[in-house]
């Protein structure tokens, strides 16, 4: 009698925590579905094939952007400002758009200043030179701007026409024409994978706050053993 009511009550126990367990399931299930702040397709598109980025080990933010585009330069302090307080595992870079031929020249400039590892007002002054005059191909008027900088004329020409510069020249249009699939400047370009653009609703600050959604959808995609180095910026 004693082993009987043992088992009884042992299986009650069991039922019971059995039933907990049901009600916890149908309860989760009963939950409506969080909806994303942001949806793939109104705020942000989906690359069809994700893109090599330059460090494994972090997230990439990828600005794509003109030198003769006024919304790239008014673009220009709020990507800064954002730059200061980007995560650990975040890494920031640029590519200069080429989609004609009238933009090849002032995607030398970018490498050329970025060979020189020239400050960043440079880049204002080039956005101020090439808004006003958006087919501009002056070499000489390209040089006096990175004399300002303390580059000589020889020095620039030299860069400017380098097989160096013009390989990454060359190298951006492909990314942009077959990987990026860009469509105007600036966008944003996050981990390969997600392209972000203002309009339809989205403003210059508003990509800012989608590519900060996208670095948290790709911090939460990556291994456990990884957040560790996540968002400690």
């Amino acid at each position: 009698m004693t082993l009987l009511l043992s088992s009884l009550q042992r299986l009650a126990r069991s039922l019971a925590v059995l039933m907990v367990a049901c009600l916890v399931v149908v309860g989760a299930q009963a939950q409506p579905m969080a909806i994303p702040k942001y949806i793939a397709g109104e705020h942000y598109q989906v690359l069809p094939e994700p893109i090599k980025v330059v460090a494994d080990d972090k997230i990439e933010v990828m600005e794509i952007f003109w030198y003769g585009c006024g919304h790239c330069k008014d673009f220009e302090p709020l990507i800064v400002a954002w730059q200061k307080s980007m995560p650990d595992d975040v890494a920031f870079a640029r590519t200069p758009a080429v989609w004609r031929k009238q933009m090849r020249p002032h995607a030398a400039l970018y490498y050329v200043a970025e060979a020189l590892d020239l400050p960043h007002e440079v880049h204002i002054d080039l956005f101020n030179l090439l808004i006003k005059n958006r087919s501009l191909n002056d070499q000489k008027k390209f040089a006096a701007v990175f004399a300002r900088y303390g580059v000589s004329s020889e020095d620039f020409d030299k860069l400017y026409k380098s097989f160096g510069t013009t390989s990454k020249v060359n190298k951006a249009e492909k990314r942009l024409r077959k990987n990026y699939l860009s469509q105007g400047t600036p966008e944003v370009v996050v981990n390969g994978k997600y392209r972000v653009s203002s309009g339809k609703g989205v403003s210059q600050a508003g990509m800012l706050e989608v590519v900060n959604f996208l670095i948290e959808l790709e911090r939460s995609a990556k291994p456990v053993a990884a957040l560790s180095a996540g968002a400690a910026g």
